[in-house]
């Protein structure tokens, strides 16, 4: 069942806010928005720790453009557990995301994330609404 509740949205917004360029090309900024055990199974195939991540972004290591979402929709799992879904297209490179936030005193943080690619055309998936 995906909800609408203030958790929800401050893990959307602060999703949103990682994947702006102006973010993503600042280590403080994105530092400031994973948690200290974060990890990723990106869509590269890479295991990312947040170390390289932040390392990563900073570096431009990105081609730098525009990543658009759509079909985000979250779920509060627990008091201090988020996890949204979505897609996107960075360039004509899609993917399948999933992220999970977790509360860490007053601050939504990106605990774990996981990308996977896909074609639109070959994605015969249909996602319901509970």
């Amino acid at each position: 069942m995906f909800e609408h509740n203030a958790a929800v949205e401050a893990a959307i917004e602060s999703e949103l806010r990682l994947l702006d360029p102006t973010v993503r090309r600042s280590a403080d900024l994105v530092a400031a928005l994973l948690h200290p055990g974060f990890h990723e199974f990106g869509a590269s195939g890479r295991i990312w720790d947040r170390a390289s991540t932040v390392a990563s972004l900073a570096a431009g290591m990105e081609d730098g453009g525009r990543i658009t979402t759509s079909r985000m929709k979250g779920v509060q799992l627990a008091p201090d557990l988020v996890h949204l879904t979505f897609d996107t297209d960075n360039n004509g490179r899609r993917a399948h995301r999933s992220s999970l936030w977790r509360l860490s005193g007053n601050e939504w943080l990106l605990y774990f994330h996981q990308g996977t690619p896909y074609d639109p055309a070959e994605d015969d998936v249909s996602v319901e609404e509970a």
